[in-house]
């Protein structure tokens, strides 16, 4: 089996994790395409004692620590805004125990294999993580979501992460609506809404109102990081474990330019 097709299937994933990692879609790009031409060119191999899933992203953060969390043209990292300061907070290892764990699913003896540590180490760093994160938390949310029961869940965990609720939308023109009623910290969104409407379609027409962090719900992952632009940074995937959730909460809101400009 040829190298491509032994990544193929892990190559939205990494690069979701990227994304969420950085804070930027472009950053985020830039550093799987530097793996991959690594890999492609023989400069990197992926170790034969991990899964390739594993492997992958075992490559991606040896790219990561070469570079110094830096890339060629002095991009991402280097620009001085809100997002980069406030990502320069957290320890990077801590930050990718974090997400590797509850954004992407590894375990910890996985996720040590990814970063060459053990899983005592990744517990370890996920608490520190979890810990300066949930610092810059709290804020309004509005979940777009037609599915009763998920919505219920969905503001049951919003609630127990601090968080306030102040609009379920399960349409798009009531997102629109409530967006206009009340400005939101965060948006939950599902991408296919009852009236037939598309949740992509709704967070379209708030974002032409309001900068603010999305993340997209879908049982299909995959559809929505097909290597098209834009794409979105932040995804959870249905079903969603709490802890996935929480992850991809706390990570967008860390990341966005416009929080701290809007005290949130």
């Amino acid at each position: 089996m040829s190298l491509l097709a032994r990544l193929a299937p892990h190559l939205p994933y990494v690069r979701r994790y990227a994304r969420a990692l950085t804070g930027d879609q472009t950053t985020g790009d830039n550093y799987v395409r530097v793996a991959l031409e690594a890999l492609a060119a023989g400069e990197r191999q992926l170790p034969a004692d991990m899964t390739p899933r594993v492997a992958l992203y075992h490559v991606f953060h040896a790219i990561w620590v070469s570079t110094g969390a830096r890339l060629e043209d002095g991009s991402g990292l280097d620009g001085g805004d809100d997002a980069s300061r406030r990502l320069m907070r957290i320890a990077p290892r801590s930050r990718q125990a974090f997400l590797l764990t509850a954004l992407e699913g590894f375990t910890p003896s996985e996720a040590a294999q990814v970063l060459g540590s053990d899983a005592h180490d990744v517990e370890r760093l996920i608490g520190e993580a979890q810990a300066e994160i949930d610092a810059e938390l709290a804020t309004d949310v509005l979940i777009i979501e037609d599915e009763a029961i998920i919505s219920a869940d969905i503001e049951s965990l919003v609630t127990e992460l601090g968080h306030r609720v102040t609009g379920i939308a399960t349409t798009h023109d009531e997102a629109v609506d409530a967006v206009a009623r009340h400005r939101p910290g965060l948006v939950l969104a599902d991408i296919q809404l009852a009236d037939g409407s598309s949740g992509i379609d709704a967070v379209k027409d708030i974002l032409k109102r309001v900068d603010v962090p999305v993340i997209f719900i879908t049982a299909f992952p995959e559809r929505l990081l097909t290597g098209e632009r834009p794409e979105p940074t932040f995804l959870i995937t249905k079903p969603f474990q709490p802890e996935t959730v929480k992850a991809a909460i706390s990570q967008a809101l860390f990341f966005h330019p416009s929080r701290q400009a809007a005290g949130v």
